[in-house]
């Protein structure tokens, strides 16, 4: 028997349930972050307070289950006690005996051993009879035995059973109450002659559920194990889910998902690898007029057409695709989701593109046009040419604005001229856009418009004109009716007439057409059509004005060349001269006849191009010429060109300008060919040294000295190179323009290579070496001027070259004299006999009286008859005018007289005094008679 007071129903001891955070650990997880097993399980994170608010849940039920299995127990004992008190009760009262024994004299005497053994038999704690009045015949504690029964006796003397708890007595196996029955025990007439109580102490009842307690509250302990484990698993499982985010910030992550989801004005569908659709924002249902709940429905099952379900359905990515959707044009991009982290599937966006569709349109044609005017300042312009720049104006404009473009200009624009006023009458300069015959007026025609014409409106007015359809403007159908007629036959139907004008001045104008099914022109085009026709003006201004100054300079250039050969019979030379498309540069050649028979070969290059290097090459042409009257060498000539350079420069130079626009580092080559010798000497000033072609027909290119350009003030001395030459060698000078192309990276050593291929071969003229090195060796478009002086030798025959020694004796001049007589006698110029015997009787004697020996004449019979007396002396005789009393100094008078021309030539050895009879004119000068002559002179002077 337990302790009383010991055991209470229902009480259970509390338990606490420590889980402290590790120290250091933030109680909140963090996205990016590896997490361990127990770091998803923070109360900061949604999975952590799942895990919390589950484990609580848990701990609640298992602690209500263990409740309930107490209570259940608690209340399955007292059934039970119940049942086994009724049970007991009913059988002792049934038993046989039980009433005949409540009508014996002492119940008790027989009762109370038979109740004690029921009691014991059947489970219970005590099995007590009583009289019809409640007391107890029998108790297991016979000092009860004649009290009163504690408890309800009323209802089972009606006959009906009571069950109740009661206090009582105590019991010998427990105290306090007790679960009891009460039924009535029936006579054999049927009346209640008796009652008969069993029961249960509840001290015992709560002794058995005590027994099952243990039980309970492990199968509650390992329901609670069993459910958190699983809660950590689940909770796990929703922290990968969830990636550790808390509550709020999956609230604001589902707010921002809900509202770009279905605020945006794009659609989103989602689909799974099977084609049904997972999720629709409310926009995709709008674009494909989805019904309100196509989510878990196929794509062909959502009323769409062929093709767009094919789209959707379509396992490939797409990339903005344009799709026709009903009514709207829907930009389409589809990626998997796999990839991303997501179940095998796709999403798609849609936008609607229709209105896109028009605005990109004209934004497209927006940028078209602003294609088209950088495209027009990119070619529009390229040369200076005012014929080019009309055509690249056309040409940029078809067919990207119009369809055929036609440009007039106006005649003094096309010859470089200031235009002056505006005027209806231009010439037609560029077609573009009709190919073959056609109505419009051809290139090159000058068109006198009509008044009411657009193009002669537009060009007196300055302003643009519109004609959109050409079959109502009467005033363009008057100008022409018949070819105004094939016009619009041939299709053109809009025309937009722009005038161009630059720095105030009218230029011309340019006429945009439009045919077939090109729109017409409208307002919107004026601003385009304007902008093409202000890029080109300023380019065909400049080109005026290129032309002008260009057109200047030829004619200034052409003016200081050689306008032809002079004529001599020692070279056959032939020439090219081709001015740079650029400007005209300051190239130059020029062919010199010199004393002797001899001849000067001459070609430059000025630095720099236009007007500036026009006027100084024809300045350095001028000043070669005269130093070459000098009779100088080759490379005495370049010091004083030389000289003169640097002096035109330092003479020149301006503040503003001190070093710039200078002629210094001008080129010069200068030779000098004899016929008598065949020899050349040449001089080079920082130019090209010549190229030789021999008789047959190899090409060499004679070793020069170096020596710098004209004007560098170098102090270095020029030095001249001889060579002899066969008759039939052809000499060849040039520029460097003809070898070198720097703009075409054509390098010097390339360009002589083609110049010796291109003058290789024996037999060829002069000329025909021109033409062939021009065509074989000139660039497509050249950078620089171009000059190529061709000579081809010729020797002067032996037989018309006579020359005799001199001594320095006064009677020797007869004798030469009669020599010279025989000799012209020979070659036939006895006419000019006389005259050459005054010019040699005064030569001989001037060497003679004031020279000094050797003393030489010698006569040459060539185009003219040239005499020439040399002596070792430097002194040169003066011409003077002698007065009557003067018995000298005639003699000059006197030749110069009968010579068309005479001078002086240094060489080395001293002096040569020369003279020159024309064979084609009379010998005597002005008419003047032979004895006329002599009668100005007595015998004593000849």
């Amino acid at each position: 028997m337990k302790e009383k007071g010991l055991f209470r129903p229902g009480h259970r001891s509390p338990r606490r349930t420590a889980s402290p955070t590790p120290q250091g650990e933030s109680a909140g997880p963090r996205r990016g972050r590896r997490r361990g097993p127990f770091s998803l399980l923070s109360l900061r994170s949604a999975a952590g307070q799942v895990f919390a608010l589950q484990v609580v849940i848990v701990v609640l039920l298992v602690a209500a289950s263990v409740v309930a299995q107490v209570l259940q127990a608690d209340r399955d004992s007292r059934h039970e006690a119940e049942r086994r008190s009724v049970t007991a009760a009913e059988a002792f009262a049934n038993a046989p005996g039980t009433a005949q024994a409540l009508q014996s004299e002492d119940p008790t005497a027989v009762l109370q051993p038979r109740a004690e053994a029921a009691w014991k038999k059947a489970g219970v704690d005590f099995v007590l009879v009583m009289n019809t009045e409640g007391i107890r015949l029998t108790y297991p504690d016979p000092k009860e035995i004649g009290k009163k029964f504690v408890g309800t006796i009323e209802p089972a003397l009606e006959g009906r059973t009571v069950v109740e708890v009661a206090g009582g007595p105590p019991l010998p196996e427990a105290e306090g109450t007790a679960v009891q029955a009460v039924v009535p025990v029936t006579g054999a007439d049927g009346s209640v002659v008796g009652l008969v109580s069993a029961g249960i102490a509840v001290e015992n009842v709560t002794d058995r559920v005590e027994q099952q307690l243990p039980i309970i509250l492990g199968t509650g302990v390992g329901a609670l194990v069993l459910s958190t484990t699983g809660t950590v698993l689940v909770t796990r499982r929703l922290g990968r889910q969830t990636h550790g985010l808390g509550p709020e910030e999956m609230t604001k992550m589902y707010e921002h998902h809900d509202a770009v989801l279905h605020a945006v004005r794009e659609g989103v569908l989602i689909t799974d690898a099977d084609g049904r659709v997972l999720l629709a924002n409310d926009e995709a249902r709008r674009l494909l007029d989805l019904s309100a709940d196509p989510e878990r429905r196929r794509v062909t099952e959502l009323g769409l057409d062929e093709e767009t379900a094919r789209l959707l359905a379509a396992s490939e990515s797409v990339t903005d695709a344009v799709h026709l959707a009903g009514d709207r044009l829907l930009a389409v991009n589809k990626r998997p989701t796999a990839p991303f982290g997501g179940q095998a599937g796709s999403v798609l966006t849609l936008r609607d593109s229709t209105e896109l569709v028009a605005v990109t349109g004209r934004a497209e044609v927006a940028r078209q046009r602003l294609k088209l005017l950088y495209d027009a300042g990119m070619r529009i312009g390229t040369t200076l040419d005012v014929t080019r720049t009309a055509e690249e104006l056309a040409q940029v404009s078809v067919p990207r604005f119009a369809d055929v473009v036609t440009v007039e200009l106006l005649d003094p624009v096309l010859r470089g001229e200031e235009p002056g006023e505006a005027s209806t009458e231009m010439r037609r300069t560029a077609v573009v856009g009709l190919e073959g015959d056609h109505s419009l007026y051809p290139v090159g025609e000058l068109i006198r418009f009509a008044p009411t014409n657009p193009i002669a409106v537009g060009m007196i007015s300055g302003r643009t004109v519109l004609e959109a359809d050409l079959s109502t403007s009467d005033g363009w159908r008057a100008q022409d009716p018949e070819r105004s007629r094939q016009v619009l036959d041939h299709g053109i139907h809009s025309l937009a007439v722009v005038p161009m004008r630059a720095r105030g001045m009218p230029l011309g104008a340019v006429n945009f057409w439009r045919a077939g099914p090109s729109a017409p022109f409208e307002e919107e085009d004026k601003a385009v059509a304007e902008e093409l026709a202000a890029r080109a003006a300023v380019a065909i201004d400049n080109a005026r004005r290129y032309t002008r100054e260009h057109t200047m300079a030829v004619a200034l250039q052409r003016s200081l060349l050689p306008r032809r050969v002079p004529e001599q019979n020692a070279l056959e030379v032939a020439y090219r001269y081709l001015p740079a498309r650029a400007g005209v540069g300051g190239d130059w050649f020029d062919v010199i006849p010199l004393s002797g028979g001899r001849v000067a070969l001459v070609v430059g290059d000025v630095v720099g191009h236009g007007l500036r290097a026009a006027a100084t090459m024809g300045r350095l042409r001028t000043a070669v010429h005269n130093f070459s009257t000098l009779d100088l060498p080759p490379d005495e000539l370049l010091s004083h060109l030389d000289e003169l350079v640097a002096h035109i420069d330092a003479h020149e130079a301006t503040d503003d300008q001190p070093d710039g626009d200078g002629i210094t580092g001008t080129t010069c080559l200068y030779a000098v060919y004899d016929p008598v010798s065949g020899r050349v000497a040449a001089a080079t000033a920082g130019h090209l040294g010549p190229a030789v072609v021999h008789p047959d027909g190899t090409v060499t290119f004679p070793p020069m000295p170096v020596s710098p350009p004209l004007g560098l003030n170098a102090g270095l001395p020029f030095e001249s190179a001889e060579l002899t030459l066969p008759e039939g060698s052809r000499l060849v000078l040039y520029t460097d323009g003809l070898v070198e192309d720097r703009d075409r990276h054509r390098d010097l050593d390339a360009g002589l290579e083609a110049l010796r291929e291109a003058l290789a071969g024996p037999g060829r003229t002069a000329e025909d070496t021109c033409a062939a090195v021009i065509e074989a060796v000139l660039p497509a478009r050249p950078s620089d001027d171009i000059a190529l002086l061709v000579a081809r030798t010729r020797r002067l025959d032996p037989a018309n070259v006579a020359q005799w020694d001199v001594p320095r004796d006064p009677a020797a001049v007869a004798r030469v004299r009669a020599a010279c007589a025989r000799r012209l006698a020979e070659w036939g110029l006895g006419d000019v006999g006389f005259a050459t015997e005054l010019i040699l009787s005064e030569l001989i004697t001037n060497a003679i009286r004031y020279g000094a020996g050797p003393i030489g004449v010698r006569l040459l019979h060539d185009r003219a008859l040239i005499c020439e007396v040399s002596d070792a002396s430097s002194t040169s005789p003066h011409l003077r005018r002698a007065k009557a009393t003067d018995e000298g100094g005639r003699g000059l008078f006197l030749v110069s007289r009968y010579a068309e021309r005479w001078g002086t030539r240094y060489t080395p050895a001293g002096k040569v005094i020369w003279t020159e009879q024309s064979l084609s004119e009379p010998a005597g000068p002005g008419g003047l008679t032979e004895d006329a002559l002599l009668d100005r002179w007595s015998d004593e002077t000849l």
